[in-house]
């Protein structure tokens, strides 16, 4: 089964929230136009080609890959476990500079079946359950569920909410069965930066590695072998947007409540197809913040 990964899951994120932000648009400014070039005046030389990421040589070292390792071990040790995933996307504004926005995740999963996810904002307000059997989004606001068969395990519920309706997560390396595979695949560069003591409270070891589609860094706690912090670049974007994936509150086997992977508020909520949401009919704009001023009243007809 092709795991759906970080780096491809913070790529699809980032449209999430293009509709909540004032003064975003899908488009960069157009720039300026050259000005013509005087007489005599040299051509200006073409600017340098940025290497594609499969350019570079293939170098792996071993004390980032021993970290990677480490961290992936340690997560997939854990029976259980919950942590918070606060998200950071950057999107070009009208004026250039980019705009964030952000979003938050309250995370809980029992191996090898039980998922929770809870994200009380920014962006839509929604839950995720999965209990091994079916799997559950609601949106508490609106009070609809959509409610589905699903695989027997973490990974292929997740891959089945993506593929059947766009439900996509940013962490979901790190609940893999197997973080590492997930997390190196199609590794072509690897290497240690060093230590920071700025990063979640503690000491942390900072990593990076890169495939062809993404470069990333990693601040892995010294002690607890935990990811605390992780920034992608994607080589396709022409603006090099960063984002960011800051993980806090790490609780590592707790005793979760049965209860914990169901809502009973779903049982009274409406009903939604378990799909992808369907596109917006050609010539609908996205609503913008505020109402626009409404027009003038007519004046009331004259009676004959």
């Amino acid at each position: 089964m092709k795991r759906m990964h970080l780096s491809r899951a913070l790529a699809a994120m980032l449209g999430v929230f293009v509709a909540t932000g004032v003064g975003a648009q899908t488009t960069p400014p157009t720039p300026a136009p050259a000005k013509a070039a005087t007489a005599g005046a040299k051509a200006p030389k073409p600017a340098a080609r940025k290497p594609a990421a499969s350019e570079f040589k293939l170098i792996l070292e071993p004390r980032a890959m021993d970290l990677l390792k480490a961290v992936s071990t340690t997560l997939a040790a854990a029976k259980s476990m919950s942590f918070t995933a606060t998200v950071g996307y950057e999107y070009p504004s009208k004026l250039g500079p980019p705009l964030v926005y952000t979003s938050r995740y309250d995370v809980t999963m029992q191996r090898p079946d039980k998922l929770r996810i809870i994200s009380p904002g920014d962006g839509p307000v929604s839950e995720f359950y999965y209990d091994g059997k079916t799997m559950t989004a609601y949106a508490p606001v609106e009070n609809l569920a959509a409610v589905a068969d699903a695989p027997p395990t973490i990974d292929g519920a997740l891959m089945a909410a993506y593929r059947n309706a766009s439900i996509f997560y940013p962490f979901t390396d790190l609940v893999a069965a197997d973080p590492y595979a997930a997390l190196t695949d199609g590794a072509i560069l690897a290497f240690y930066i060093g230590q920071s003591t700025l990063v979640g409270g503690v000491k942390t070891d900072m990593v990076a590695w890169a495939n062809n589609d993404v470069f990333l860094q990693m601040w892995i706690g010294a002690d607890d072998k935990l990811p605390r912090r992780i920034r992608a670049m994607y080589a396709a974007d022409p603006l090099a947007l960063h984002h960011e994936l800051v993980l806090s509150n790490w609780q590592l086997n707790p005793a979760v409540p049965p209860d914990t992977f169901a809502s009973d508020k779903v049982k009274s909520a409406g009903r939604m197809a378990f799909a992808a949401p369907a596109p917006p009919p050609k010539g609908v704009k996205p609503l913008t913040a505020g109402k626009s001023t409404p027009a003038p009243a007519k004046a009331p007809a004259k009676p004959n």
